[in-house]
């Protein structure tokens, strides 16, 4: 008995082939594995006990001061799903406050505690080695077409 995914046909099985290639090893099986290199390179570099997502959220903050969840979404590339439980987190670490906005008691402010301000800046020159091992394969210009070309296809600006 033959399924209806069965060939028989040379170049029917080729262009299969072809397409089963392209999904196994196309732009999603490189940033997998893009982001598995990046996982275990900070497990290596980074001596504190913070994830990658969890230092964005403190440099967001540092960089650009008190803000609503909403807002720190967008600085750090999180949905609203993904940025509260690491927002938790950080604040039951004790590393950000939340306060309710005085003129619309319904917005949480966040902002960070002293403790989070030097933790992010002690974790800063660790973040930056995680990038520079990343991408020690390509050349500065390469770098910077990389981060171009991975901003469009994240329908954004690279990070500065």
């Amino acid at each position: 008995m033959t399924g209806a995914d069965d060939t028989t046909d040379p170049a029917a099985e080729e262009a299969a082939r072809a397409l089963v290639r392209q999904g196994t090893s196309g732009a999603g099986h490189v940033i997998r594995r893009l982001f598995q290199l990046r996982s275990r390179l900070w497990q290596e570099t980074v001596p504190y006990d913070l994830t990658g997502p969890q230092y964005t959220v403190l440099g967001a903050l540092f960089l650009n001061g008190r803000m609503d969840q909403g807002t720190l979404g967008q600085h750090a590339g999180l949905d609203k799903s993904t940025a509260a439980p690491i927002i938790e987190r950080l604040r039951g670490r004790g590393l950000l406050d939340t306060t309710r906005d005085t003129a619309d008691a319904r917005r949480k402010l966040l902002d960070l505690t002293p403790e989070g301000r030097r933790t992010v800046v002690r974790m800063a020159p660790f973040a930056v080695e995680v990038d520079e091992r990343l991408l020690s394969a390509l050349t500065a210009d390469e770098r910077a077409e990389f981060a171009r070309l991975a901003g469009r296809v994240i329908g954004g600006e690279p990070p500065a």
